[in-house]
């Protein structure tokens, strides 16, 4: 087994006027998108809040993602009582951020949580946590008042893990750092399809590069490729995507990030002048979306890759 990295920490770091996603859970409502029989995706009604997901076996069923808050995870228990009288036994974390993993303390005490051993690790300080989600709050701060314990998972893995919910069989991978150290893949083969949290957004979505530059989450993103096959991606935030083009619409991103940026940082440019000539290529600047959501997606793209190319220029500059 692969020694799960641990996590240096968030990076402090943003660009001049950021504006990072609008989180905030108020006027969220999880929108069940059956994909197959005992297979949903639960879409965020207000892009880019969080999206979850729910697989349902012969024999227990399996949530991805907690939501923010208590009364967010209190909604996908709704949810899940209104689909299926399955009980409800397991919750995975796609990454330990708090969005993602705020309403575990609201599950039942029976319901196992799992998640990657790097994610776990993460999981130590909720009060920094707490800080660094609010700034996607957007003032309403309240949003995460009722989050006083950081429940943490019960089971942790380094590389894989199978869950068996009775004649149907989820896998969980984590292929390596990406969005942050730990991040977990949840694949429902029958469907084929992924629930990516912060990993991997359909393409044409920007990534957000918070716990290093793109070197390593380029490798993480070929051995996905080359592991399982993805028909549907079900993002941690915004819309479904088709699996391979996401996949190879992101290694192309990093790819070209790592260049330009490691092009300015050669030629000794200063970190501002590197934000304001690496360029947004054309599909995440023009994102294939209707209005008014693709207007939206594309400035939100144009500031997620200028914190990325703040976070691949320190990146790179450390390691010269």
């Amino acid at each position: 087994m692969r020694k799960p990295t641990l996590s240096a920490g968030e990076l402090k770091e943003r660009p001049a006027d950021y504006q990072g996603p609008n989180l905030d859970p108020e006027g969220l409502e999880l929108q069940p998108v059956e994909l197959g029989e005992g297979v949903y995706a639960l879409m965020a009604n207000i892009p880019p809040k969080d999206n979850n997901g729910l697989v349902v076996g012969n024999n227990a069923a399996l949530v991805i993602d907690a939501g923010i808050n208590g009364a967010v995870s209190r909604q996908i228990q709704g949810i899940v009582a209104r689909l299926t009288d399955k009980p409800l036994r397991y919750l995975v974390n796609t990454t330990y951020h708090g969005d993602h993993t705020f309403g575990n303390y609201a599950f039942p005490d029976d319901v196992v949580i799992i998640s990657s051993a790097a994610n776990l690790a993460s999981m130590s300080d909720l009060e920094v946590e707490k800080s660094f989600r609010s700034a996607n709050l957007y003032g309403n701060t309240g949003a995460i008042a009722d989050v006083t314990e950081w429940r943490r998972p019960d089971v942790a893995f380094d590389d894989y893990c199978e869950v068996d919910l009775g004649g149907r069989v989820v896998d969980l991978y984590h292929f390596g750092p990406g969005n942050g150290v730990g991040d977990v893949i949840v694949h429902e083969p029958r469907t084929s399809t992924a629930w990516t949290g912060n990993f991997l957004p359909r393409a044409g979505v920007g990534p957000m590069l918070l716990e290093g530059g793109p070197g390593r989450y380029i490798e993480s993103l070929k051995k996905m490729r080359d592991t399982i096959d993805v028909k549907t991606v079900v993002a941690g935030h915004g819309p479904m995507g088709e699996g391979r083009d996401a996949i190879d619409t992101m290694i192309g991103y990093l790819r070209d990030l790592q260049d330009s940026v490691g092009e300015a940082v050669h030629d000794g440019r200063q970190l501002e002048d590197a934000v304001e000539s690496t360029g947004l290529p054309e599909r995440f600047a023009n994102p294939d979306l209707p209005p008014p959501a693709g207007e939206m997606l594309a400035q939100l793209n144009r500031q997620m890759h200028r914190l990325n190319v703040v976070a691949t220029y320190r990146a790179l500059e450390q390691q010269r």
